[in-house]
């Protein structure tokens, strides 16, 4: 039913929704590379956000992927965003919209990057910190988000691939911020471009579409450094 919303662009009626909350439990007895097929093919479809939020209120989440429904609980540190799901279903929105046509380096549907996009922030829930002044850190959560996907993706049995390959992006999905602040030397740059290896591409295109700040400012800023890191990449290779 969740697939369909997301494949068809369909509605659950009440009357449905209200047996299949009633019924999560039963999902238990689906085997886990069933429960992956159907994951696979909703996050490949036309309508994914929408997918992933029927998967959620259904309940159906809280069994095959409790790490997702588990981000309504946390606020956003930009507090732009009611919560952290909502801000993940925004970068998989995004992201989406950063994969190419056939012939360029993401093709469309890109099941490694939507994946990365929807769970790179599963660890914040984990790292949640009450600072000082009213402020929420979330430290570390790139990489205790990282081992979390890896054993969420090894129990639905992904491929041994794409689970390191999504493991890898969310580990270093907060690695660009640091450019922003200071530009890096030839060095780092290319020390980025090294241990981003074959998911450089993805990696340039989950972070921009992580940056999803109002300010309008911090937005150009952003995207400005990411542009001039990337023509950076493209000199130091002819070099």
């Amino acid at each position: 039913a969740v697939r369909f919303v997301a494949q068809l662009g369909f509605t659950i009626t009440p009357d449905t929704a209200a047996a299949i909350t009633e019924m999560t439990d039963r999902i238990a007895i689906v085997s886990a590379e069933r429960v992956r097929d159907e994951l696979v093919k909703l996050l490949l479809s036309e309508h994914p956000h929408e997918g992933v939020e029927a998967l959620v209120d259904s309940g159906i989440a809280d069994v095959v992927f409790p790490e997702i429904p588990a981000l309504q609980l946390e606020i956003d540190e930009h507090h732009r965003h009611k919560d952290v799901f909502e801000h993940s279903l925004i970068v998989l929105d995004r992201a989406m919209a950063l994969e190419t046509g056939p012939d360029g380096p993401v093709p469309a549907p890109d099941l490694t990057l939507r994946l990365a996009a929807l769970v790179h922030d599963i660890g914040k829930p984990k790292t949640r910190r009450f600072e000082s002044g009213g402020k929420v850190s979330f430290h570390h959560h790139d990489i205790v988000g990282a081992k979390m996907t890896r054993k969420r993706l090894k129990a639905l049995r992904f491929d041994h691939r794409l689970i390191e390959d999504v493991s890898d992006l969310v580990a270093l999905h907060l690695r660009f911020h640091g450019y922003v602040d200071e530009p890096w030397t030839d060095a780092a740059v290319r020390r980025y471009v090294k241990d981003a290896g074959s998911l450089y591409e993805r990696l340039n295109r989950l972070t921009r579409a992580d940056a999803t700040t109002q300010n309008k400012h911090k937005a150009y800023v952003f995207s400005h450094a990411m542009d001039e890191m990337e023509a950076r990449v493209d000199e130091l290779k002819k070099k």
